[in-house]
C-alpha cells in the first residue's frame, strides 16, 4: 500500500526583535529545523507602530544565507555594508545574499506607515554559493495569478506557470496566497518538494487543519496539488523545496558546517565591529551602534541536519 505524505501542525513561540518589536518564530524548531534550504521564518504584526519608532535592528552579521523580507503593511529602511540603501514595501522583496559575510541593519523609516506587519526569511546557502561575494537585490515586481477570488504572488521560484525573478541557489518556491471570504484555490505542487504553510492573517483550511497565525503546517513530499480554502478570508505564505541534505551549523545569525566556522565568523563580526572594515564591512547612515556578538555557549556547536539530527 502506498502511505500517503504526512502533514504536521506545528506551534510557534514568541521572541524579543530588537527593543521594540516581538516576533513569532516559525521555523526552526525541535522536530522540523528546514523546508527544503528554508531555515528560519519569523512572522511579525500587525502592531500599531504610529506611536513609536516601529522596527528598529541595528547593524549585525549574516554568514551562509540568504535573508528574504516580505511585507503585507508598513515600510522597512534596509541599508548594508555594499552601501545598499532601500525601502520596502508590500509586494515589493528584498533579498540579501551573505555568502562570506556581509552586515545589514533594518529600521522604520521616518515618518513611517501606522501599521508594521511581515515576514523574515532565511534560506541556507548550499556549500557551492556560501563561499561567494555578498550581493543584495530589490524586485519591485513579481508575478502574480489570479482566480475568481484569490490571488497567488510568486515570491521565489515557480508555480502555476510563472516564475519569480528572485536569484536564489537550490530548488525553492514562495508564495503569498490571498482569499476572500468564502474563496478556494489549488495549487500544483511539486512532489520532490517538502512545503509549509504560514497563515499571515485570518484562518484558512489546509488537509484539514485550522491554520491561524502563529503556526506553521509542514507538509511531506509527494503532493502534486494542494487546495486551500476560507470562509473568513486569509492571507497565506507557502513555502517550499526540495530537501536540504547538508548539516548546518545555527547560531545566532550565522549559517555555517562546523563549530570552528561559528567562533571565527563571531571573531571577525567584533573585530569589523570596533574596527571599520572586515570581513562584514560597514553599515553607514544607521543612527546607532551594532549589535554586540553573544557569547558562544559552553559546549561545542553541533551540526544538525533538517529533522534536527546531530550528524
Amino acid at each position: 500500500m502506498t502511505v500517503p505524505p504526512t502533514s504536521v501542525l506545528l506551534p510557534g513561540h514568541d521572541v524579543p526583535l530588537g527593543r521594540y518589536t516581538v516576533v513569532r518564530r516559525l521555523l526552526p524548531q525541535r522536530v522540523r529545523r528546514m523546508i527544503g534550504a528554508w531555515c528560519f521564518v519569523d512572522h511579525f504584526g500587525p502592531d500599531d507602530v504610529s506611536a513609536g519608532p516601529g522596527m528598529q535592528v541595528p547593524p549585525h552579521p549574516h554568514t551562509g544565507l540568504q535573508t528574504v523580507s516580505w511585507l503585507a503593511e508598513g515600510e522597512i529602511l534596509h541599508r548594508d555594508s555594499l552601501g545598499s540603501l532601500q525601502p520596502i514595501t508590500p509586494g515589493r522583496l528584498n533579498v540579501m545574499t551573505s555568502g562570506h559575510g556581509i552586515s545589514h541593519s533594518e529600521e522604520s523609516p521616518v515618518p513611517h506607515p501606522p501599521v508594521m506587519h511581515g515576514l523574515q526569511l532565511w534560506v541556507a546557502l548550499p556549500d557551492a554559493a556560501r563561499h561567494g561575494p555578498p550581493r543584495f537585490d530589490h524586485y519591485p515586481t513579481l508575478p502574480v495569478l489570479t482566480h475568481d477570488a484569490s490571488t497567488v504572488t510568486v515570491v521565489v521560484g515557480s508555480i502555476g506557470g510563472e516564475t519569480s525573478p528572485a536569484v536564489v541557489f537550490s530548488p525553492l518556491v514562495g508564495a503569498e496566497i490571498t482569499l476572500e471570504p468564502g474563496a478556494s484555490v489549488r495549487l500544483p505542487l511539486d512532489p520532490a518538494f517538502e512545503y509549509g504553510a504560514v497563515s499571515m492573517a485570518g484562518s484558512a483550511d489546509v488537509l484539514g487543519a485550522d491554520l491561524k497565525p502563529g503556526a506553521l503546517l509542514y507538509l511531506d513530499r509527494g503532493r502534486r496539488d494542494l487546495r486551500i480554502e476560507s470562509e473568513t478570508g486569509a492571507r497565506l505564505f507557502l513555502l517550499g523545496g526540495e530537501p536540504f541534505d547538508e548539516p548546518l551549523v545555527m547560531w545566532w545569525n550565522f549559517v555555517g558546517r562546523t563549530h570552528e566556522e561559528i567562533v571565527e565568523a563571531r571573531a571577525a563580526w567584533e573585530h569589523s565591529r570596533r574596527e571599520p572594515g572586515g570581513r562584514f564591512g560597514t553599515v553607514t547612515g544607521y543612527a546607532g551602534d551594532p549589535l554586540p556578538a553573544p557569547e558562544l555557549p559552553t559546549v561545542r556547536l553541533k551540526a544538525r541536519d533538517r529533522s534536527g539530527t546531530v550528524r
